[in-house]
């Protein structure tokens, strides 16, 4: 059996009692889920916001750009457009200009512009709260949906699968699919529904502070002891060293 000679908090993992052998996904599930529990007892959706409208406009500026950043953008963009009629009537270019620093601004302006109109068209200015109907609009997907429903209505219709999600359950061995429609499905399987969207939360706060793309700190993490992958990446050097 593998050990390390360590110390200091690589010391406190070897020590720590043996590690469980879960018989099936869903069990390793659940234990994650109570373990995540206590250690992020304050996960939330990081993105600023105070209405599903806002949520959505920041969800989707959110592609492929940080959190942070689309935080720093919204506040003026929530003040100079306050509801959908607003965004609805947006001058494309000049809208494209407002978000230009978040990254695929023509793209985003398509949806966002697009998603608002539909909005104030077909549902009275106001967000829809089905996932049929969020998906019907302009440049909003399963993923999407998935944030504003969770977040904004509190209705947990399924699983935030972003690339925090993708790889931390590939590493907890949860699912053995890369494409993220599939993960949602084997992990709408084994988390009790109750915490689909805390459970996106936990692994996103995990990804971002502790499980790592590149070289994970496994020697802190607090759920070392229900990650298969954490000793091989210990092993072969792969994990940040103390």
């Amino acid at each position: 059996m593998f050990r390390l000679a360590a110390t200091g908090s690589q010391d406190f993992q070897m020590r720590s009692p043996k590690i469980k052998t879960m018989t099936t996904t869903r069990e390793r599930a659940l234990a994650l889920a109570q373990r995540f529990r206590k250690v992020y007892p304050d996960a939330h959706c990081e993105l600023d916001f105070t209405n599903p409208l806002q949520l959505l406009i920041a969800t989707i500026l959110s592609a492929q750009c940080t959190d942070k950043r689309v935080n720093m953008v919204t506040p003026a963009l929530f003040k100079k457009y306050p509801d959908a009629r607003a965004f609805a009537k947006a001058r494309p270019a000049t809208f494209e200009n407002e978000i230009r620093s978040t990254g695929f601004f023509r793209s985003k302006t398509r949806s966002i512009l697009g998603a608002c109109q539909a909005i104030v068209s077909k549902h009275a200015g106001k967000v829809p709260n089905s996932m049929e109907e969020l998906c019907a609009l302009p440049g909003v997907g399963r993923k999407t949906a998935n944030v504003v429903l969770g977040n904004a209505f509190e209705k947990n219709e399924g699983i935030v699968v972003d690339t925090h999600v993708i790889r931390l359950s590939q590493r907890f061995r949860l699912t053995k699919n890369s494409d993220a429609e599939k993960i949602e499905r084997d992990l709408m399987k084994i988390v009790p529904r109750r915490d689909w969207t805390l459970w996106s939360h936990w692994l996103i706060w995990h990804g971002r502070r502790r499980c790592f793309a590149r070289k994970p700190d496994c020697v802190n993490c607090e759920v070392f002891a229900l990650c298969p992958s954490g000793r091989i990446f210990l092993r072969t050097g792969e994990a940040k060293k103390a």
